[in-house]
């Protein structure tokens, strides 16, 4: 892919534009076809409740404000 195509694809005006790709962890990166919000929130949820994790605690920060892509950091 060429700089002018990602351009266009940063842009959402490339022949792609609005597909979203279901986030697969912390370790598959999905940056450029982005993610699917709904599928994230949903297993964060479930080992929410899994592993009792209660709002506000230090793990239920790591957990939701985690950022795996920007510092490697794993939210569970």
């Amino acid at each position: 892919m060429d700089d002018l195509d990602q351009i266009k694809q940063l842009a959402g005006i490339s022949g792609n534009a609005g597909k979203l790709a279901e986030y697969k962890g912390y370790d598959t990166p999905t940056r450029i076809e982005g993610s699917n919000p709904s599928i994230t929130a949903v297993e964060k949820i479930n080992y929410q409740n899994n592993n009792n994790v209660q709002p506000g605690t230090p793990e239920w920060f790591q957990l939701w404000f985690s950022k795996p892509y920007l510092t490697g950091e794993k939210p569970w």
